[in-house]
């Protein structure tokens, strides 16, 4: 048979993509990589870039890019088949990173080009490639000896099932659990939006009544509005306890997964020589040591912590004085937050969502890019997808260049991982004369359109939007010419989310909220009331939020930093000791957020949540140009494409960052900006 996953396409055949075409595909391409490594290993003697890292690089980038369109199915179109298959490959592809990681012929060869006179005369990008590939080397176990670099091998492949495994079982938990309400009294509080999703997932599945689950639109729906304060305690423990021992199904409880894999982060980090896994993980971040790290945290926890008491202090008064609640529970602070924004601002997110239809959103949010940097973005029919509401688009630059092309799945349905990404579909790097355009994948869970009303976007979800598509553009709009460094690649993981963050500026302000917003019935512009009330409101919680954030960050960087094989994870035990230092709102016993924090156990964020925070600094600081210059100053567009957008992973990010601002950062921005620092 013939197997789309080795057609060398442009882009992936999604259509014609079956579960037994992606082990066949990914063994071959597999084998035919190693063989091109020992045939270049022996066909050498003096290794140059051209003769040894151009080749390979060929065989790495056709393995990703059959690997690239199988992982992505198995995110957002999941089934049991595609599953097996998926899972099938990972063994297989650890072992070869494994390999190639500690096989010293290639160690050696790149070695030699390091230490050749020829190294000098390579471009910068060329030269931190073959640096991050020594680091690499190093990482991978290379200096171990070879009992070690057996257990290297064992521990990397358990960690890449086990990170499968945690996401397998909170899909199926968040996908499993349904309530069906038959009396819209019990709905009194919702939208009508709301109301009309859950009639439709209802109907989807043949059935009278409304449908409420745990996919995040209806979750935050009921959490927000539902008046029933028993539906929203219900609702709460539902999904705070998914993937748990307390959860519906004990088979996909996360516990063991989460142990043994803070475990296994521990035993190889001493195998390659740090002291912990939070070690390990800086040495390809910005960040010069754990203690810069908690330093950090705990300012920023120290700065934001009167604030966040006062916000939870004038909460449970409202909660009190206007409704009567003399206790606040953790499934009531998003209804009487909600209430307290309508009373105190007069704004209610559903009358803010009218002005926000999907498509002006994204049509606007091309607008801004265009003004900024000269981009001109158009929509591509006919373009192979996964589901029928993906869309497809290609980005040119004011020369009329093309610089890449994107998928953009914005809807939540089952089978579909919660969350929203970028991720990388195809990467730009030279081939001869010409340049493979990279191409990115836009993924968000909003809430779908009805049969009656387009997709309406919370102001939060516009946020989520710009977000990933600033990740979107550092991906495509890179002028690296090498794989290892172009687009996102090679970034250091705590400057990744400058670009995101930074694109997030511009839904706040007068002159980029007038491109993206528009009434969905009357097109009518957001008025200036409502858009002053939004700014009145726009650091409403903030130092809630803030701590939340941080709660996160220090218990993910301190459990790593702090295990110990005597103990074990202590993971409740860690995280409760962090709420006290640094949380405003204890949430009850039962509450399991540890087993769906996919960001740290199945995600690339492990001892590195700290990363959202670290880059808000940077990207705040950034747009603080902008506001000095005008947020659409071309010249300062200019410069932030040229130094942080163009360059991928070239340079070491603080560099790039000083080229930009003229300054290391500052963290006053970022305090201004949550209103935490006046």
């Amino acid at each position: 048979m013939t197997n789309p996953l080795l057609e060398n396409t442009e882009l992936p055949l999604f259509s014609q993509i079956k579960p037994e075409h992606i082990e066949p595909a990914i063994e071959q391409l597999l084998t035919e990589a190693r063989a091109v490594v020992e045939q270049l290993l022996a066909e050498n003697d003096a290794y140059t870039w051209e003769n040894l890292i151009t080749p390979l690089d060929e065989a790495e980038d056709k393995i990703n890019k059959a690997w690239s369109p199988v992982s992505h199915m198995n995110s957002v179109v999941n089934n049991d088949a595609l599953r097996d298959a998926y899972n099938a490959c990972l063994p297989k592809l650890s072992a070869y990173s494994t390999e190639m990681g500690q096989h010293v012929g290639l160690f050696k060869a790149y070695q030699s080009i390091a230490d050749s006179d020829a190294y000098a005369q390579l471009q910068p990008a060329q030269q931190k490639i073959i640096q991050n590939a020594l680091r690499g080397f190093r990482l991978s176990g290379i200096d171990l000896d070879e009992e070690k670099q057996a257990r290297y091998k064992e521990i990397s492949l358990e960690l890449s099932q086990l990170s499968s495994h945690y996401e397998e079982n909170l899909l199926d938990a968040t996908s499993a659990w349904q309530k069906l309400i038959s009396k819209k009294s019990d709905l009194a509080g919702l939208p009508e939006s709301a109301l009309q999703q859950a009639k439709q997932a209802a109907e989807q599945e043949g059935k009278k009544g409304w449908l409420l689950t745990l996919q995040f639109p209806s979750y935050i729906a009921v959490m927000t509005y539902a008046d029933d304060r028993q539906l929203r305690a219900d609702m709460y423990k539902a999904f705070s306890t998914r993937a748990s021992e307390l959860g519906e199904n004990s088979d996909w409880d996360n516990s063991d997964i989460m142990e043994k894999t803070i475990a296994l982060r521990h035993e190889k980090a001493q195998l390659l020589g740090f002291n912990n896994y939070a070690e390990l993980s800086l040495a390809t971040k910005m960040a010069e040591s754990t203690q810069q790290v908690t330093d950090f945290l705990e300012e920023l926890a120290e700065k934001s912590l009167p604030q966040a008491h006062k916000d939870l202090a004038e909460l449970a008064e409202f909660a009190q004085q206007q409704h009567g609640i003399t206790r606040l529970h953790t499934w009531d602070t998003g209804y009487y937050s909600e209430k307290m924004r309508q009373f105190a601002y007069d704004l209610s997110q559903e009358v803010v969502k009218q002005y926000f239809p999907a498509s002006r959103v994204l049509q606007g949010l091309f607008d801004v890019v265009e003004k900024l940097y000269g981009l001109n973005i158009t929509e591509v029919e006919g373009v192979d997808c996964w589901h029928k509401d993906v869309r497809f688009f290609q980005i040119k630059d004011k020369q009329g260049e093309l610089r890449g092309k994107f998928y953009i799945d914005l809807y939540a349905r089952p089978k579909k991982r919660g969350g929203a990404w970028m991720d990388d579909c195809v990467g730009r790097k030279k081939i001869g004369d010409t340049i493979q355009v990279p191409v990115a994948y836009l993924t968000c869970n909003f809430t779908p359109p009805t049969a009656t009303d387009p997709a309406l976007l919370t102001h939060d979800e516009v946020l989520t939007l710009f977000h990933e598509f600033g990740h979107g553009l550092q991906h495509m709009l890179t002028k690296v010419d090498y794989l290892g460094v172009s687009g996102i690649n090679g970034v250091e993981w705590d400057a990744v989310e400058l670009p995101s963050q930074f694109m997030e500026n511009w839904c706040w302000e007068k002159e980029g909220l007038a491109l993206i917003s528009g009434h969905y019935q009357t097109g009518e512009a957001l008025p200036d009331a409502l858009y002053n009330k939004m700014l009145a409101a726009k650091n409403f919680q903030a130092g809630m939020i803030m701590v939340r954030q941080l709660e996160f960050s220090l218990f993910d960087f301190k459990m790593h930093q702090d295990y110990s094989p005597e103990h074990g994870a202590k993971i409740y035990e860690q995280l409760n000791a962090i709420r006290e230092q640094v949380s405003v709102m204890m949430p009850p016993d039962f509450n399991r957020f540890a087993h769906s924090f996919s960001h740290i156990f199945a995600g690339g964020y492990a001892a590195g949540y700290y990363s959202y925070k670290w880059a808000e600094v940077l990207s705040s600081d950034a747009y603080s140009l902008f506001e000095e210059n005008g947020i659409f100053d071309q010249k300062t567009g200019e410069a932030f494409l040229t130094h942080i957008l163009e360059t991928g992973g070239s340079e070491d990010a603080m560099d790039l960052f000083v080229k930009f601002r003229g300054r290391e950062p500052k963290i006053d921005a970022l305090l201004r900006h949550n209103g935490i620092l006046a």
